[in-house]
């Protein structure tokens, strides 16, 4: 296996930053549904589907519950059960425009884009801009889409409109970045956190600062700004500062800046992760299981996948085959689109 994930919170390149609400606030509570979109949350999708079933034929809001459905589909790589899921809830909107008509519409251009259906979420994404022309996750996303589908012009006038609704958004901007580089225009996604940096914007603090520079590769500026920021821009601050030390090979000095926000804050599933990554790089592998081990007890992290990745990565480099054959496995059952994984799972299988 030997290759690692490193936890991003968003998906470079091809789905969307799906939006939470479960709408479960229209109408009438019903009891399955509700168990319904708690088992989508723990990734169990064969029993949510069981149990929007039993929420449509106990009364429940027939949109959401396909709106459910479809989601679950997703969770399962069933992208064109999916597809036709949200198309059933939006045929039956009564034809007036509702909040839960553009979710629709999000999640159905992210289930185009997991099955390659690039053209297919561009027009999506299309629709959603015809009637809402202020929706900045649209044009990001679409931009994502002109991407897959080679339009490096058109995926620019996207994100060069995503800036100018709030150039002052530097998360967004390096999300910019990084789905540029994912795609092989890192020159591109660098001129645009260049510019930022050259904006002279007073309101730009160290903690910016310090991330624009890491991803420009300027790791002594980038480590000096977020040792100046770590101390008030929380978890990000370390996270980042940690990153700028691995990225010039210092992985001890890294660790210690896990180490010391772990000894001053609650646990966080993030920092366990790139803990565990710098052990696995300075060969201590055990350390490096135990931290993704603690990280992974953590309720409600943003990184599981990550994590359960990465403690099946540990206990190869510990020789442990049968205990990473049976992790890989259970892994799958969760997340059934990891293709890497997959191909794992066929390598152990041997061993």
């Amino acid at each position: 296996m030997r290759r690692i994930r490193l936890g991003k919170k968003w998906i470079c390149g091809a789905v969307c930053v799906l939006l939470a609400g479960a709408f479960t606030g229209c109408g009438e509570k019903n009891e399955a549904f509700e168990n319904a979109m708690a088992l989508v949350q723990s990734l169990d999708y064969e029993e949510a589907l069981a149990q929007f079933e039993e929420a449509e034929n106990t009364g429940a809001n027939g949109r959401l519950v396909n709106r459910g459905r479809g989601i679950a589909y997703m969770g399962l790589t069933d992208y064109d059960q999916a597809i036709t899921c949200f198309q059933q809830a939006l045929s039956a909107s009564s034809g007036i425009l509702e909040n839960v008509d553009f979710d629709l519409n999000y999640y159905m251009a992210a289930a185009y884009a997991k099955s390659g259906r690039y053209q297919e979420a561009e027009d999506t994404y299309d629709a959603i801009l015809a009637l809402r022309s202020n929706e900045e996750d649209a044009y990001f996303l679409r931009g994502n889409m002109r991407l897959s589908l080679s339009d490096f012009e058109g995926a620019k006038e996207d994100f060069d409109q995503v800036i100018s609704m709030d150039s002052k958004n530097y998360d967004r901007l390096i999300e910019i970045y990084e789905v540029l580089d994912n795609f092989g225009y890192k020159e591109a996604g660098q001129a645009y956190l260049q510019a930022a940096l050259n904006s002279g914007d007073k309101s730009m603090d160290t903690y910016v600062m310090g991330r624009i520079y890491y991803y420009l590769e300027e790791y002594q500026k980038a480590y000096l700004a977020l040792e100046e920021a770590k101390d008030k821009g929380g978890v990000e601050s370390y996270l980042y500062l940690g990153r700028a030390y691995e990225a010039t090979g210092d992985y001890n000095y890294a660790s210690n800046v896990y180490s010391s926000y772990l000894s001053k804050y609650d646990g966080n599933a993030e920092i366990y992760n790139q803990l565990g990554l710098c052990e696995l790089n300075r060969g201590d592998y055990q350390k490096a299981l135990e931290a993704f081990q603690a990280g992974l007890q953590l309720e409600g992290n943003l990184v599981q996948q990550s994590l359960a990745f990465n403690e099946i990565v540990a206990y190869e480099y510990l020789g442990n085959y049968e205990q990473a054959y049976e992790l890989l496995t259970n892994y799958m059952k969760s997340y059934p689109d990891d293709e890497q994984a997959r191909r794992e799972l066929d390598f152990l299988s041997t061993r």
